[in-house]
């Protein structure tokens, strides 16, 4: 994950955007804790479970982010599916596709991320980290182009 950190390198003429406009809505699956790590850091940041959400369908969670201006952050794919189907152009979305991760090491990952792709995900975006690779896709998709990452 170090490399990866690297390349996430954020632009120091975003901080600001960063500080004052990034909200983000951790879905289920994801360890609860790491929304208070976030919020620790600085990070507006909201889990799925803290919000009576814990068994909200995809759907539901996608018009909260909406609403609130939230980056959603999920281990599932079913979320960039929705985003190209519907050819919305918000919320943004991050799949996390790294198993394992502990509360502190995603919290670390998120704002990285958060840092390094402001302005793409203020805009709506649909981003993938997969192991040592980050991609992102400005929204609206197409259909089909559900996957961000190129083939294996």
């Amino acid at each position: 994950m170090k490399e990866l950190l690297a390349q996430l390198a954020p632009a120091s003429d975003d901080w600001q955007l960063f500080q004052q406009y990034v909200r983000v809505l951790l879905d289920q699956g994801l360890p609860r804790s790491s929304a208070d790590l976030l919020r620790q850091s600085g990070i507006d940041a909201v889990h799925v479970g803290e919000i009576g959400m814990a068994r909200a369908d995809d759907v539901e969670i996608v018009q909260r982010g909406r609403d609130e201006g939230r980056t959603i952050i999920t281990l599932d794919a079913d979320f960039h599916e929705l985003l190209a189907l519907s050819g919305a152009k918000s919320p943004s979305v991050i799949r996390i596709r790294i198993e394992g991760l502990r509360a502190a090491a995603l919290a670390q990952l998120i704002s990285a991320i958060l840092q390094h792709a402001v302005r793409d995900l203020l805009a709506g975006a649909a981003a993938t980290v997969k192991d040592n690779r980050f991609r992102i896709r400005r929204l609206p998709m197409r259909p089909g182009e559900t996957e961000v990452l190129p083939p294996a």
